[in-house]
Protein backbone atom coordinates (compact mmCIF):
# COMPACT_ATOMS: atom_id res chain seq x y z
CA UNK A 1 0.00 0.00 0.00
CA UNK A 2 1.68 3.18 -0.86
CA UNK A 3 1.88 6.22 1.42
CA UNK A 4 -0.63 8.57 0.40
CA UNK A 5 -3.29 5.18 0.43
CA UNK A 6 -2.35 4.90 4.38
CA UNK A 7 -2.61 8.34 5.06
CA UNK A 8 -5.91 8.73 3.13
CA UNK A 9 -7.35 5.37 4.72
CA UNK A 10 -6.01 6.42 8.11
CA UNK A 11 -7.85 10.32 7.96
CA UNK A 12 -10.69 8.91 6.41
CA UNK A 13 -11.12 5.86 9.44
CA UNK A 14 -10.20 8.76 11.90
CA UNK A 15 -13.06 10.92 10.76
CA UNK A 16 -15.32 8.23 10.68
CA UNK A 17 -14.82 6.99 13.84
CA UNK A 18 -15.05 10.30 15.58
CA UNK A 19 -18.55 11.29 14.11
CA UNK A 20 -19.42 7.15 15.02
CA UNK A 21 -18.95 7.97 18.51
CA UNK A 22 -20.43 11.18 18.25
CA UNK A 23 -23.95 9.76 17.39
CA UNK A 24 -23.45 6.82 19.10
CA UNK A 25 -23.46 8.99 22.50
CA UNK A 26 -26.36 11.15 21.40
CA UNK A 27 -28.75 8.37 20.50
CA UNK A 28 -27.27 6.54 23.99
CA UNK A 29 -28.79 9.95 25.67
CA UNK A 30 -31.48 10.18 23.71
CA UNK A 31 -32.37 6.48 23.87
CA UNK A 32 -31.85 6.85 27.94
CA UNK A 33 -34.29 9.60 28.02
CA UNK A 34 -37.40 7.25 26.73
CA UNK A 35 -36.68 4.76 28.72
CA UNK A 36 -36.48 6.81 32.44
CA UNK A 37 -39.94 8.53 31.16
CA UNK A 38 -41.10 4.49 30.31
CA UNK A 39 -39.61 3.48 33.52
CA UNK A 40 -40.47 6.60 35.89
CA UNK A 41 -43.36 4.29 37.68
CA UNK A 42 -41.98 0.96 37.74
CA UNK A 43 -40.00 -0.08 40.19
CA UNK A 44 -37.01 -0.87 38.64
CA UNK A 45 -33.11 -0.38 39.53
CA UNK A 46 -31.11 2.49 38.27
CA UNK A 47 -28.84 0.72 36.59
CA UNK A 48 -31.90 -0.81 34.33
CA UNK A 49 -32.75 1.83 31.94
CA UNK A 50 -28.68 2.50 31.62
CA UNK A 51 -28.40 -1.36 30.10
CA UNK A 52 -31.56 -1.23 28.27
CA UNK A 53 -30.79 2.34 26.72
CA UNK A 54 -26.84 0.79 26.01
CA UNK A 55 -27.98 -2.25 23.95
CA UNK A 56 -30.95 -0.06 22.16
CA UNK A 57 -28.65 2.13 20.82
CA UNK A 58 -26.51 0.11 18.08
CA UNK A 59 -29.64 -0.69 15.97
CA UNK A 60 -30.58 3.05 16.07
CA UNK A 61 -26.79 3.52 14.99
CA UNK A 62 -27.29 1.13 12.58
CA UNK A 63 -29.76 3.30 10.66
CA UNK A 64 -27.51 6.30 11.05
CA UNK A 65 -24.80 5.19 9.10
CA UNK A 66 -25.51 6.45 5.54
CA UNK A 67 -25.62 9.69 7.37
CA UNK A 68 -22.56 8.74 9.46
CA UNK A 69 -20.80 8.75 6.24
CA UNK A 70 -21.85 11.40 4.90
CA UNK A 71 -20.66 13.80 7.71
CA UNK A 72 -17.51 11.71 7.99
CA UNK A 73 -16.49 12.41 4.57
CA UNK A 74 -17.49 16.21 5.11
CA UNK A 75 -14.59 16.20 8.11
CA UNK A 76 -12.17 14.05 5.93
CA UNK A 77 -12.07 16.93 3.53
CA UNK A 78 -12.21 19.67 5.75
CA UNK A 79 -9.30 17.88 7.56
CA UNK A 80 -7.76 17.54 3.62
CA UNK A 81 -8.78 21.32 3.33
CA UNK A 82 -7.34 23.01 6.17
CA UNK A 83 -3.56 22.04 5.94
CA UNK A 84 -3.86 22.70 1.83
CA UNK A 85 -2.99 18.79 1.47
CA UNK A 86 -5.68 18.13 -1.28
CA UNK A 87 -3.81 20.53 -3.36
CA UNK A 88 -0.17 19.03 -2.64
CA UNK A 89 -1.82 15.85 -3.87
CA UNK A 90 -2.69 17.38 -7.07
CA UNK A 91 0.69 19.09 -7.46
CA UNK A 92 1.81 14.99 -7.11
CA UNK A 93 0.06 14.26 -9.48
CA UNK A 94 -2.50 12.26 -7.18
CA UNK A 95 -5.51 13.27 -9.32
CA UNK A 96 -9.25 14.06 -7.40
CA UNK A 97 -10.60 10.87 -8.65
CA UNK A 98 -8.32 8.52 -7.35
CA UNK A 99 -8.60 10.26 -3.62
CA UNK A 100 -12.34 8.96 -4.41
CA UNK A 101 -11.20 5.57 -5.68
CA UNK A 102 -9.43 5.12 -2.51
CA UNK A 103 -12.21 5.90 -0.32
CA UNK A 104 -14.79 4.70 -1.93
CA UNK A 105 -13.10 0.91 -1.94
CA UNK A 106 -12.33 1.84 2.15
CA UNK A 107 -15.99 2.55 2.36
CA UNK A 108 -17.03 -0.86 0.46
CA UNK A 109 -14.81 -2.54 3.09
CA UNK A 110 -16.39 -0.80 5.91
CA UNK A 111 -19.79 -1.59 4.82
CA UNK A 112 -18.94 -4.39 4.53
CA UNK A 113 -17.93 -5.41 8.05
CA UNK A 114 -21.30 -3.17 8.96
CA UNK A 115 -23.52 -5.65 7.77
CA UNK A 116 -21.70 -9.12 8.25
CA UNK A 117 -20.02 -8.17 11.93
CA UNK A 118 -22.19 -4.65 13.34
CA UNK A 119 -25.42 -5.51 11.92
CA UNK A 120 -25.98 -9.09 13.54
CA UNK A 121 -24.38 -7.93 16.63
CA UNK A 122 -27.08 -5.19 16.79
CA UNK A 123 -30.18 -7.23 16.47
CA UNK A 124 -29.01 -9.84 18.58
CA UNK A 125 -28.83 -7.06 21.30
CA UNK A 126 -32.13 -5.16 19.90
CA UNK A 127 -33.81 -9.34 20.77
CA UNK A 128 -32.38 -9.18 23.94
CA UNK A 129 -33.65 -6.06 24.53
CA UNK A 130 -37.35 -6.68 23.47
CA UNK A 131 -37.48 -9.60 24.94
CA UNK A 132 -36.27 -7.97 28.45
CA UNK A 133 -38.73 -5.00 27.61
CA UNK A 134 -41.52 -6.99 27.16
CA UNK A 135 -41.63 -8.10 30.45
CA UNK A 136 -42.96 -4.30 31.47
CA UNK A 137 -45.64 -3.73 28.74
CA UNK A 138 -49.35 -4.33 28.80
CA UNK A 139 -48.60 -6.88 25.74
CA UNK A 140 -47.03 -9.40 28.01
CA UNK A 141 -49.67 -11.22 28.53
CA UNK A 142 -49.67 -12.74 24.69
CA UNK A 143 -46.78 -13.96 22.27
CA UNK A 144 -46.54 -14.72 18.86
CA UNK A 145 -44.07 -16.74 16.87
CA UNK A 146 -43.54 -18.08 13.08
CA UNK A 147 -42.40 -21.68 13.12
CA UNK A 148 -41.51 -24.33 10.72
CA UNK A 149 -44.86 -25.86 11.68
CA UNK A 150 -47.14 -22.35 11.30
CA UNK A 151 -48.22 -19.62 13.36
CA UNK A 152 -48.14 -20.17 17.14
CA UNK A 153 -50.11 -17.73 19.35
CA UNK A 154 -50.35 -17.51 23.03
CA UNK A 155 -53.34 -15.85 24.76
CA UNK A 156 -55.09 -15.03 27.67
CA UNK A 157 -57.98 -13.18 28.00
CA UNK A 158 -60.62 -13.60 30.68
CA UNK A 159 -58.52 -15.33 33.34
CA UNK A 160 -58.25 -18.18 30.03
CA UNK A 161 -55.13 -18.84 28.39
CA UNK A 162 -55.71 -19.89 24.69
CA UNK A 163 -52.87 -21.78 22.52
CA UNK A 164 -53.58 -21.52 19.02
CA UNK A 165 -51.70 -23.34 15.72
CA UNK A 166 -52.30 -22.15 12.57
CA UNK A 167 -50.91 -23.59 9.25
CA UNK A 168 -51.13 -20.91 7.25
CA UNK A 169 -52.69 -17.38 6.83
CA UNK A 170 -54.62 -15.86 3.91
CA UNK A 171 -55.80 -12.08 4.34
CA UNK A 172 -57.96 -12.16 7.04
CA UNK A 173 -58.53 -15.63 7.68
CA UNK A 174 -56.47 -18.30 9.67
CA UNK A 175 -56.58 -21.56 7.82
CA UNK A 176 -56.49 -24.93 9.44
CA UNK A 177 -56.51 -24.27 13.33
CA UNK A 178 -55.94 -26.35 16.32
CA UNK A 179 -56.86 -24.13 19.32
CA UNK A 180 -56.23 -25.19 23.02
CA UNK A 181 -58.26 -23.09 26.04
CA UNK A 182 -56.99 -23.62 29.24
CA UNK A 183 -58.70 -21.92 32.59
CA UNK A 184 -56.78 -20.04 34.90
CA UNK A 185 -55.04 -23.11 36.78
CA UNK A 186 -54.49 -24.31 33.21
CA UNK A 187 -56.32 -27.01 33.14
CA UNK A 188 -57.55 -27.96 29.63
CA UNK A 189 -61.40 -26.50 29.32
CA UNK A 190 -61.86 -28.00 25.48
CA UNK A 191 -59.86 -27.78 22.14
CA UNK A 192 -61.52 -26.19 18.77
CA UNK A 193 -60.53 -27.60 15.40
CA UNK A 194 -61.50 -25.43 12.43
CA UNK A 195 -60.22 -25.18 8.63
CA UNK A 196 -61.49 -21.67 8.89
CA UNK A 197 -61.37 -18.49 11.08
CA UNK A 198 -62.20 -15.08 10.47
CA UNK A 199 -59.85 -12.14 12.29
CA UNK A 200 -60.42 -9.76 10.99
CA UNK A 201 -61.28 -8.57 14.63
CA UNK A 202 -60.78 -9.22 17.83
CA UNK A 203 -63.63 -11.12 18.05
CA UNK A 204 -62.51 -14.58 15.92
CA UNK A 205 -65.80 -16.26 13.74
CA UNK A 206 -64.72 -19.64 13.75
CA UNK A 207 -66.38 -21.59 11.05
CA UNK A 208 -67.65 -25.42 11.10
CA UNK A 209 -65.47 -25.86 14.95
CA UNK A 210 -65.05 -28.99 16.01
CA UNK A 211 -65.25 -28.88 19.98
CA UNK A 212 -63.70 -31.32 22.03
CA UNK A 213 -64.49 -31.58 25.21
CA UNK A 214 -63.01 -34.56 27.57
CA UNK A 215 -64.04 -36.95 25.22
CA UNK A 216 -67.44 -35.31 23.61
CA UNK A 217 -67.30 -33.87 20.31
CA UNK A 218 -69.98 -31.40 19.02
CA UNK A 219 -69.97 -29.24 15.59
CA UNK A 220 -70.97 -25.40 15.89
CA UNK A 221 -71.26 -24.15 12.22
CA UNK A 222 -70.45 -20.27 13.36
CA UNK A 223 -68.98 -19.89 17.03
CA UNK A 224 -67.26 -16.39 18.47
CA UNK A 225 -64.12 -15.98 20.76
CA UNK A 226 -62.54 -12.94 22.02
CA UNK A 227 -59.18 -12.21 22.21
CA UNK A 228 -56.57 -9.55 21.84
CA UNK A 229 -55.76 -10.33 18.32
CA UNK A 230 -56.52 -9.25 15.34
CA UNK A 231 -55.43 -9.44 11.84
CA UNK A 232 -53.63 -5.88 11.94
CA UNK A 233 -51.85 -6.97 15.88
CA UNK A 234 -50.76 -9.90 14.33
CA UNK A 235 -49.41 -8.12 11.10
CA UNK A 236 -47.42 -5.39 13.47
CA UNK A 237 -45.85 -8.16 15.77
CA UNK A 238 -43.75 -9.23 13.23
CA UNK A 239 -43.16 -5.51 11.45
CA UNK A 240 -39.90 -4.93 13.65
CA UNK A 241 -37.31 -7.03 11.73
CA UNK A 242 -34.27 -5.27 13.01
CA UNK A 243 -34.37 -7.71 15.58
CA UNK A 244 -33.36 -10.66 13.71
CA UNK A 245 -29.89 -11.68 12.25
CA UNK A 246 -29.15 -11.66 8.37
CA UNK A 247 -29.56 -15.74 8.63
CA UNK A 248 -32.52 -15.62 10.73
CA UNK A 249 -33.80 -13.23 8.05
CA UNK A 250 -33.85 -15.87 5.59
CA UNK A 251 -34.85 -18.72 7.50
CA UNK A 252 -37.86 -16.31 8.76
CA UNK A 253 -38.59 -15.80 4.62
CA UNK A 254 -39.05 -19.49 4.45
CA UNK A 255 -41.17 -19.85 7.39
CA UNK A 256 -43.54 -16.79 6.05
CA UNK A 257 -43.32 -18.33 2.70
CA UNK A 258 -44.46 -21.69 4.20
CA UNK A 259 -47.03 -20.03 6.55
CA UNK A 260 -48.69 -18.00 2.75
CA UNK A 261 -47.76 -14.83 4.70
CA UNK A 262 -46.94 -11.78 3.71
CA UNK A 263 -43.12 -11.61 2.32
CA UNK A 264 -43.22 -7.77 1.59
CA UNK A 265 -41.70 -6.75 4.95
CA UNK A 266 -39.05 -9.00 5.33
CA UNK A 267 -37.93 -8.34 1.51
CA UNK A 268 -37.25 -5.24 2.12
CA UNK A 269 -35.60 -5.65 5.60
CA UNK A 270 -33.16 -8.02 3.55
CA UNK A 271 -32.79 -5.95 -0.20
CA UNK A 272 -32.23 -2.97 2.46
CA UNK A 273 -29.50 -4.33 4.04
CA UNK A 274 -27.85 -5.83 0.61
CA UNK A 275 -27.99 -2.64 -0.74
CA UNK A 276 -26.55 -0.86 2.47
CA UNK A 277 -23.14 -1.08 1.12
CA UNK A 278 -23.48 0.68 -2.07
CA UNK A 279 -26.16 3.35 -0.57
CA UNK A 280 -22.59 4.15 1.94
CA UNK A 281 -20.57 4.26 -1.13
CA UNK A 282 -23.19 7.12 -2.87
CA UNK A 283 -23.49 8.84 -0.03
CA UNK A 284 -19.64 9.11 0.37
CA UNK A 285 -19.43 10.51 -3.73
CA UNK A 286 -22.27 12.97 -2.99
CA UNK A 287 -20.67 14.37 0.38
CA UNK A 288 -17.74 14.49 -1.22
CA UNK A 289 -18.77 16.30 -4.50
CA UNK A 290 -20.27 18.81 -2.41
CA UNK A 291 -17.51 19.24 -0.69
CA UNK A 292 -15.30 19.85 -3.29
CA UNK A 293 -17.56 22.36 -4.88
CA UNK A 294 -17.92 24.15 -1.75
CA UNK A 295 -13.87 24.28 -0.69
CA UNK A 296 -13.92 27.91 -1.36
CA UNK A 297 -16.29 28.76 1.85
CA UNK A 298 -13.80 28.84 4.84
CA UNK A 299 -16.66 28.83 7.23
CA UNK A 300 -16.89 25.50 8.57
CA UNK A 301 -20.05 25.55 10.05
CA UNK A 302 -21.66 26.42 7.04
CA UNK A 303 -20.57 23.27 4.98
CA UNK A 304 -21.52 21.10 7.99
CA UNK A 305 -25.44 22.59 7.81
CA UNK A 306 -25.52 22.15 3.97
CA UNK A 307 -24.37 18.39 4.99
CA UNK A 308 -27.02 18.18 7.26
CA UNK A 309 -29.97 19.71 5.51
CA UNK A 310 -29.02 17.15 2.55
CA UNK A 311 -29.35 14.49 4.93
CA UNK A 312 -32.60 15.25 5.78
CA UNK A 313 -33.78 15.55 2.34
CA UNK A 314 -32.18 11.95 1.55
CA UNK A 315 -33.56 10.53 4.48
CA UNK A 316 -37.11 11.36 3.79
CA UNK A 317 -36.71 10.34 0.52
CA UNK A 318 -35.74 7.00 1.32
CA UNK A 319 -38.78 7.00 4.10
CA UNK A 320 -40.81 7.75 1.56
CA UNK A 321 -39.80 4.69 -0.85
CA UNK A 322 -39.86 2.27 1.90
CA UNK A 323 -42.90 3.65 3.01
CA UNK A 324 -44.84 3.14 -0.76
CA UNK A 325 -42.79 -0.43 -0.25
CA UNK A 326 -44.14 -1.61 2.63
CA UNK A 327 -47.96 -0.82 1.64
CA UNK A 328 -47.12 -2.51 -1.48
CA UNK A 329 -48.14 0.47 -3.57
CA UNK A 330 -44.22 0.03 -5.72
CA UNK A 331 -42.44 -2.97 -5.60
CA UNK A 332 -39.97 -3.99 -2.97
CA UNK A 333 -37.17 -3.84 -5.24
CA UNK A 334 -38.34 -0.19 -6.70
CA UNK A 335 -38.97 1.36 -3.21
CA UNK A 336 -35.23 0.00 -2.49
CA UNK A 337 -33.22 0.97 -5.50
CA UNK A 338 -35.25 3.88 -6.71
CA UNK A 339 -33.76 6.38 -4.01
CA UNK A 340 -30.50 4.97 -4.95
CA UNK A 341 -30.33 5.27 -8.82
CA UNK A 342 -31.68 8.77 -7.85
CA UNK A 343 -28.73 9.45 -6.03
CA UNK A 344 -26.59 7.90 -8.57
CA UNK A 345 -27.89 10.01 -11.45
CA UNK A 346 -26.97 13.19 -9.00
CA UNK A 347 -23.37 12.12 -8.46
CA UNK A 348 -22.85 11.56 -12.51
CA UNK A 349 -24.17 15.38 -13.40
CA UNK A 350 -21.99 16.95 -10.47
CA UNK A 351 -18.75 14.80 -10.65
CA UNK A 352 -18.38 16.20 -14.16
CA UNK A 353 -14.65 18.12 -13.97
CA UNK A 354 -13.93 16.57 -10.61
CA UNK A 355 -10.36 16.96 -11.52
CA UNK A 356 -9.87 20.65 -12.71
CA UNK A 357 -11.78 21.37 -8.78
Amino acid sequence: MNTYTKFLVKTFLSSFFNVFLVFFCLIYILNLLTELEFFKQSDVGTYFPLYLSLINTPMFVFEMFPFIFLISTQFFFNNLFADNEINIFKYSGLKNTKIFSIIAITTLFIGLIIISVFYNFSSNLKNLYLGLKSNYTEDKKYLAVITNNGLWIKDIYNEKTLMINASSINNNELLDTYISEFDKNFEIIRNIKSQKINIAKKEWVIENAEIYVQNNRTIVNSLKINTNFDYALIQNLFSNMSSLSFVELIEMRENYKRLNYSLTEIDLQLLKLISFPLYFILMFVFSGIIMMNTKTLKNKSIKIIIGLFLSVIIYYINNFFYVLGSSEKMSVMSSVFIPLMLLTMINLLLIKNLNAK
